[in-house]
């Protein structure tokens, strides 16, 4: 009867261990659809001057502990606003798959761009004070004013920002 139940216990423990690892590749598989964008010193002034409005740029990388949570921070308040914004993560320090295999937590990204080229000149066009601290978040607004911001947006700021 205990070997029953022991082997019972194990065989649904094993179809829920199976399940979950499903369920996290699907997730984590869910930027594999978006193409990996170069990022060059170019592309920030042609983003800021033609780009989509409103926007949102969370410049990452690969280690960044906080980055995850700004990202959410910004998706929840575009859901809440019911508002269609284009929503972008910029690794700073992989490229192609890596970039992607590391951008698996930014869920509700619309774009992925990786930089591509000498990263300080790249962070310099971006702005030149930023002291490559991350996240370094941009909000875009509808009018093509941007907010600047280390960390996660304060809920003043992204009201600003999608009004």
């Amino acid at each position: 009867m205990k070997l029953r139940v022991s082997l019972a216990l194990g065989v649904i423990a094993g179809f829920f261990m199976v399940v979950a690892h499903a369920q996290h590749a699907t997730r984590a598989d869910s930027p594999k659809k978006l193409q990996v964008i170069p990022f060059d010193e170019k592309s920030w002034p042609a983003l800021t001057a033609k780009g989509p409005r409103p926007a949102a740029y969370l410049f990452t990388t690969s280690f960044c502990s906080t980055c995850p949570e700004a990202f959410s921070v910004i998706h929840s308040a575009t859901l809440k606003a019911r508002q269609k914004v284009e929503l972008a993560a910029v690794m700073m320090d992989v490229e192609g798959d890596k970039a992607r295999r590391h951008a698996n937590h930014f869920h509700g990204m619309s774009k992925l761009y990786a930089f591509n080229g000498y990263e300080t000149a790249i962070r310099y066009s971006v702005d030149p004070h930023w002291q490559n601290i991350t996240p370094y978040v941009v909000l875009i607004d509808r009018h093509g004013v941007a907010q600047t911001m280390i960390g996660s947006p304060s809920h003043e700021s992204l009201r600003v920002w999608l009004q």
